[in-house]
């Protein structure tokens, strides 16, 4: 086992290894290629000369996932499934609670080593422990998903990007490196590895299907590995002048990518920082996929309460409580803000384009999140109908980032005390005419117009 891989594992469980197959149970990081965890299972496997199996367990309903999320999910994967085929590696898939399917899955198959990925929210961490104690397996998670391990890169909660840091570039050296290589499994899974059936797996979905696909936004890690090679061959250069401008177009557009894992962070930062010239660009794109992502990671991992009021620090909860009875000019209903039928037409257009495109620019969201607090009759209301539209639209909602930008834009998590006004209390402002001063707002609004066709 390289020490490049072992230092990225823990274990879940005290069971020992039995003989039989290495399984890695893929949830968050839906790549073959570039995926720490897969490449930890596999080294295992061919050590003990076992049979390697990559197993997803599919949920009828997650959170608040509608077609558009679960469409792009279930196209990366299909994908997944005929690239490790390549690799004689057998892709199978379960339908249900993974509580219950992941054991069952193991105990039918007789695995011997059980190896999943990372995440840090809420319903990861209870399915989880779920698993590992109720498999007779050894239970081993890589997070592939961050640069350097969660757990790894603080032992706590982080209270803002500079406290995070300092801890980031200390160890980034050891674990910014390149990817080994998949490797053909030269031991076959015995039994009936066939096919997935997708379209079969399709009809056990429950879920919302009124919010339709992206088309022009395509799934997997070879579309990934494209979209940030025309990144870097386009975009790079003006990252840090221009990233803020929504008009300008140069942000990476790989937020779906990372989030359902078609592509590796580490991938992405690996290429970036072998970039020569551009030198603040390149460090601005770093500072963004290493420290504030997985200060994210961090915020969610170690604040299980990620996407309530309890999460916000003292400050914040103390002036937003006292700053609750301020009058609020205008008052929308969560029915009104999810149709973009507020006064604001820049707000409008952000929204409009969140659900006709599935995506929001960075700057935007900041802005739409605040308003959201700014129209709410409380925080809490603000918080929950901001994390109802992301996870309802966004192709990559439900994600540590959306939560953790949620929370600084509402709840001043990361950020700290700014000048004192009605509503906000001390919670950091923003207005229409900040954003006037930022870019060419009413470009931005024509420009985020739904194409009608002529009659």
């Amino acid at each position: 086992m390289t020490v490049d891989i072992q230092r990225r594992a823990r274990r879940l469980n005290d069971r020992s290894p039995n003989p039989g197959p290495v399984a890695y149970w893929m949830s968050r990081d839906q790549r073959a290629q570039d995926n720490w965890a897969l490449l930890y299972a596999q080294e295992l496997a061919r050590e003990r000369q076992q049979s390697l199996v990559v197993v997803f367990n599919l949920l009828p309903q997650f959170l608040q996932a509608t077609w558009r999320q679960y469409h792009f999910m279930l196209e990366g994967l299909r994908l997944v499934e005929e690239e490790l085929r390549r690799y004689q590696i057998p892709f199978l898939v379960t339908t249900g609670q993974p509580e219950t399917e992941v054991p069952r899955f193991a105990k039918r198959h007789g695995i011997g080593t059980l190896v999943t990925d990372f995440s840090p929210l809420r319903i990861n961490q209870h399915w989880y422990g779920q698993v590992s104690r109720s498999i007779d397996c050894e239970f081993w998670q890589v997070d592939t998903h961050n640069i350097i391990p969660c757990w790894k890169a603080s032992g706590k909660r982080e209270y803002a990007a500079y406290t995070f840091r300092p801890k980031v570039h200390k160890q980034l050296d050891d674990y910014l490196t390149e990817f080994p290589s998949l490797q053909k499994h030269p031991h076959p899974l015995p039994g009936d590895n066939s096919a997935v059936d997708w379209r079969q797996l399709e009809t056990k979905l429950k879920i919302d299907r009124s919010v339709g696909p992206i088309e022009d936004v395509n799934p997997g890690n070879d579309a990934a590995i494209a979209r940030l090679k025309h990144f870097l061959e386009n975009d790079l250069a003006h990252y840090d002048e221009l990233r803020n401008n929504p008009n300008n177009n140069v942000q990476t557009g790989l937020s779906p990518y990372l989030h359902f894992g078609h592509i590796a962070p580490q991938r992405v930062a690996w290429e970036v920082q072998r970039e020569s010239g551009s030198g603040a660009s390149r460090e601005a794109l770093l500072e963004q996929l290493i420290v504030r992502r997985e200060l994210s990671d961090n915020f969610c991992y170690y604040c299980q309460e990620y996407d309530s009021f309890d999460a916000f620090p003292d400050w914040a909860k103390e002036t937003l409580t006292e700053h609750q009875s301020d009058p609020r000019e205008y008052v929308y209903s969560g029915e009104e803000l999810e149709q973009g039928k507020t006064h604001d037409p820049l707000w409008n257009a952000a929204q409009e384009n969140l659900v006709a495109r599935g995506t929001m620019h960075g700057y935007l969201r900041m802005y739409w999140a605040k308003k959201i607090l700014q129209w709410s009759l409380t925080p809490q209301e603000a918080l929950a109908q901001a994390i109802y539209l992301n996870d309802r639209y966004q192709l990559d909602g439900r994600d540590p980032n959306g939560y953790t930008g949620i929370a600084w834009s509402i709840g001043g998590v990361h950020d700290r005390p700014w000048f004192e006004r009605e509503v906000f209390g001390k919670i950091r402002y923003m207005s229409y005419n900040g954003c006037r001063r930022k870019f060419d707002v009413e470009e931005y609004i024509a420009n985020s117009q739904p194409q009608r066709e002529d009659t």
